[in-house]
């Protein structure tokens, strides 16, 4: 079981004691007040909103990982070897550019093309580790193609790029290596520029954004996402035989609402939601490059967003109430996340929503495992929840199993 209190209060603590702040300081800094404060570090009050975790490593002057304590030591085979691919992930995007390639003779381009989009696929269904297989290879041959093949070649690959780009930021972020996360979306971004597809410019853009916000970077977070909602949003048809570039901008409006959920602006939040919801109704369900967009999506952030303004509990009890809420979603990984989101909404409430958290909480598990078990607001809550338990179960000791180290 994650050990009481919590690791990232402890840590927390340690840092801001290192930077020699007072508790009144560092909570000013977070924007929450000392007594909230004090009880994180001493583990009275958990950390269910990422906005809170990424404000305080901002307060404290320290990175997220600095207080998550990612990567986390590998609990199983499929973990080991999803960190193990991050080295050579990095050393291909750093070691080639688009231009410039390292020396070395590549697998044919149509093989490469299929691998990276199953790269992709992969990452949909939370199958990280699978994601992660030789994904530096694939990177390396990929801009060697880019950047001495035929016109015709060159584009193809950059497709492959921003599709690999999308699978290596998703496997790195997932563990918690934000600035290799950054690296890869960038990559795919600037691939994507290339091709001038701007629905596939869109989507690149909303993966920088997701990447970004999760390391705290939301300035430049709101600058990439802003940029292209103003290329998108007008030329955005949710009519067109082609949907793809109003469903990137249905997915740029998401990441918008939830950055600003992350820093208390709801007004702002749900107007992003509601542009969202209105592509999302004329578009139907659609699922370009694997990013979900439809209406069963924008219901699902929707949850994320109010978890994040504190106002989960309500927005859960309004979900649990609609038959096969999870039938629509078409991947593992946003079904895991819906049935997470319901475990943090429902946390919210206290102790009276506890059992239905730890039932969501299962359910994200066992539908997305590589998902959970290294997200750090998994543990978190299941801490939480462990702390308020007054009577054992079997499905808490199992999560504990499954997810604590």
């Amino acid at each position: 079981m994650p050990s009481e209190p919590s690791e990232i209060g402890q840590r927390a603590r340690r840092i801001r004691r290192r930077r020699g702040l007072s508790l009144e300081t560092a909570a000013g800094l977070a924007g929450i007040s000392k007594g909230y404060l004090s009880m994180l570090e001493r583990g009275q009050r958990g950390f269910e909103r990422r906005g809170l975790l990424e404000d305080l490593a901002t307060a404290l002057g320290c990175a997220v990982a600095d207080l998550t304590g990612q990567p986390y030591p590998p609990g199983d085979r499929a973990s080991a070897e999803l960190l193990c691919a991050l080295p050579d992930i990095s050393l291909a995007l750093y070691d080639s550019t688009l231009d410039d390639a390292a020396d070395l003779r590549p697998r044919p381009l149509a093989e490469l093309v299929r691998w990276a989009r199953l790269a992709n696929e992969h990452t949909a269904h939370s199958r990280y580790s699978h994601a992660a297989r030789q994904m530096g290879a694939l990177l390396a041959e990929l801009h060697v193609w880019v950047a001495t093949g035929t016109a015709a070649e060159r584009r193809t690959a950059l497709a492959g790029v921003v599709e690999a780009g999308f699978a290596a930021s998703a496997v790195a972020r997932t563990v918690g290596n934000g600035d290799l996360a950054i690296v890869a979306s960038r990559r795919a971004e600037d691939a994507a520029a290339r091709i001038g597809d701007p629905g596939l410019v869109g989507f690149a853009a909303m993966c920088s954004t997701s990447a970004l916000s999760r390391l705290g970077a939301r300035h430049r977070a709101r600058q990439v996402a802003a940029r292209a909602l103003a290329q998108t949003d007008s030329i955005a048809d949710p009519w067109a035989a082609d949907t793809s570039v109003a469903e990137a901008a249905g997915m740029l409006h998401l990441c918008s609402a939830q950055l600003a959920a992350k820093e208390n602006r709801p007004v702002e939040a749900r107007t992003h939601l509601a542009e969202a919801r209105a592509l999302a109704e004329r578009t139907g369900e659609r699922n370009r490059l694997w990013f979900s967009f439809g209406p069963a999506n924008v219901r699902a952030w929707t949850l994320s967003v109010e978890v994040e303004l504190g106002a989960g509990p309500a927005m859960a009890e309004r979900v649990d109430r609609t038959p096969g809420y999870t039938d629509q979603l078409p991947t593992a990984d946003r079904r895991a996340a819906l049935h997470f989101d319901l475990a943090r909404a429902h946390a919210q409430a206290g102790g009276s929503g506890d059992a239905r958290a730890i039932h969501h909480l299962d359910a994200a598990d066992r539908t997305a495992p590589e998902r959970v078990r290294h997200d750090p607001i998994a543990r978190e809550l299941l801490r939480e929840l462990d702390g308020r338990a007054t009577v054992r179960t079997w499905a808490l000791d199992s999560l504990g199993n499954r997810i604590g180290n």
